[in-house]
């Protein structure tokens, strides 16, 4: 009996630091599941102040991305689609909050150029991205760029892009993560899945 008691806490820290850890590649992530909450931590919004990510969320059911940074070419035409599709999105009941390692002062930068109304956050520590399980080893290709765009906090690590759909309870309802960068759901698919989560 004490051996399977061993067996299963042993297996319960496991999972739960699995999500602390920055994994080796984008394929070896152990992302939160559908049923799992979001973690209950502090980002810092464009104007560089602490945003509570759980008081943002139970304001209303949200759209959460996770992105690699206003450097990427695919994230920009990522956030451009959701941009144009946001009035749907909103009209459904829902908010945009998209997250990434960039300083508060380069979402700025990246919101002008995205056209972007939605809510962008910064997490340059990785405190989310790691807490939801997205997080990766960066290329060394990666390192400097990473590095720039965060103001020298993030050096090593970047978010597989995800999108979840949560509800007010912080409760994942719908994820679509892709270990390859250039794989983003459509934003007419998302919206299908928002319909069909009413």
């Amino acid at each position: 009996m004490k051996k399977l008691l061993f067996i299963f806490l042993a297996a319960l820290t496991w999972g739960a630091n699995a999500q602390n850890m920055i994994a080796k590649s984008a394929t070896d992530i152990a992302p939160l599941l559908i049923g799992e909450k979001i973690p209950n931590l502090t980002l810092k919004s464009s104007e560089n102040t602490d945003v509570n990510i759980s008081d943002l969320l139970k304001k209303k059911k949200s759209v959460l991305i996770f992105y690699r940074g206003g450097w990427c070419p695919y994230c920009n035409l990522h956030l451009q689609a959701l941009a144009e599709a946001e009035k749907q999105i909103l009209d459904l009941g829902y908010q945009i909050i998209a997250v990434s390692p960039d300083s508060a002062e380069n979402l700025k930068i990246t919101a002008e150029k995205d056209k972007v109304k939605y809510t962008l956050l910064s997490d340059s520590k990785a405190d989310l991205i790691k807490a939801m399980g997205i997080a990766f080893e960066a290329p060394e290709n990666y390192k400097s760029v990473i590095s720039v765009y965060s103001n020298g906090i993030n050096t090593s690590f970047l978010p597989v892009p995800s999108v979840f759909v949560v509800n007010s309870k912080n409760d994942i309802l719908f994820e679509y993560i892709s270990p390859d960068f250039k794989q983003r759901i459509t934003s007419e698919l998302l919206v299908s899945v928002l319909k069909n989560l009413k």
